[in-house]
């Protein structure tokens, strides 16, 4: 129980605020001997606060609205089965983010509300369990590769489609971990959860926590819209 409830928490506390807690229930593979080896995402990072350089591929026209509400829509990742409801989470009096609790904790993916909207032009930031009493809704998130596509799906049919673009792994002790929550020039899905090995601390709910951070960012690359009709 204290594995799994803490997962979600430390997935973005910690990159936000410097707090920690734990999202996982089971061990990975230890690290390498360096916490955190990016490879050729380390060159990803520095070019976060850069200008984006144009693409091949036209970027989206901004909306007037946001396409989709707050919550009531889907996060659907077809190659690794994601299908799930998005829920609006915030700040608790102490600024923490909230997580997902309860039975339904393993299936809901957290939009954070201090983050954009999606398709309104910048840098919208979900969360999700690894696991919860077993697999939860991004225990496969790490194996996502560039051109993946990320559909946000309202029930009125409108519908976002992002494609990946990055997948790495960042420190959360580390100060340029704060990055990926921030607002961008352009419209971009962040996915945050836990990687890497846990290690048990004296946190009385986690019992532990993780040593890396799973990090997918992903383009907007299409907007569907139903008009709406008039009486």
């Amino acid at each position: 129980m204290a594995m799994g409830l803490a997962a979600f928490a430390s997935g973005v506390a910690l990159i936000t605020l410097g707090l920690t807690s734990s999202l996982e229930t089971e061990s990975r593979p230890p690290p390498p001997a360096i916490v955190v080896d990016l490879g050729e995402d380390d060159e990803y990072l520095r070019l976060l606060d850069r200008p984006r350089a144009a693409t091949a591929s036209p970027t989206p026209t901004k909306p007037a609205e946001p396409p989709l509400p707050e919550s009531g829509y889907r996060m659907v990742i077809e190659k690794i089965g994601v299908n799930a409801p998005v829920d609006v989470y915030g700040l608790d009096a102490n600024h923490v983010p909230e997580v997902p609790l309860g039975s339904d904790a393993a299936e809901v993916v957290a939009w954070y509300n201090f983050s954009a909207k999606p398709g309104t032009g910048s840098n919208a930031v979900f969360a999700g369990h690894v696991t919860w009493y077993g697999r939860a809704v991004f225990h496969d998130l790490q194996t996502l590769q560039p051109g993946d596509p990320i559909r946000l799906v309202g029930t009125d049919g409108n519908e976002l489609t992002y494609v990946v673009s990055a997948n790495f792994a960042v420190d959360p002790n580390d100060p340029d971990s704060l990055q990926v929550m921030q607002a961008t020039d352009s419209d971009v899905i962040t996915l945050i959860t836990c990687g890497g090995t846990f290690f048990e601390t004296d946190d009385p709910v986690s019992g532990g926590n993780y040593t890396l951070r799973v990090i997918v960012r992903g383009d907007l690359t299409e907007v569907k819209s139903t008009p709406a009709t008039g009486g």
